[in-house]
């Protein structure tokens, strides 16, 4: 499974890892991903998501329905 946030697709960012001596190694930054049960008023259950942090930041103001829509997930296959 990819490693990528259920509701906003973030993903990981190809980046430079810089010494010391300034030389340059190809490394990645990845998404902090939480594992997070949130409550689903509509379908009235729980449902499993793999989300971002700021995510979940954003889960709190906007609320699950309104970010699945702009996403374009059913909830129920989750």
């Amino acid at each position: 499974m990819a490693r990528r946030c259920d509701l906003t697709g973030k993903k990981a960012n190809n980046a430079f890892a810089i010494s010391h001596s300034h030389r340059r190694t190809k490394r990645l930054q990845q998404v902090n991903l939480q594992s997070k049960r949130v409550w689903w008023p509509g379908g009235n259950r729980w449902v499993k998501l793999k989300l971002s942090t700021k995510a979940i930041k954003t889960l709190e103001i906007k609320g699950l329905e309104a970010m699945a829509k702009e996403a374009g997930i059913n909830l129920n296959h989750y």
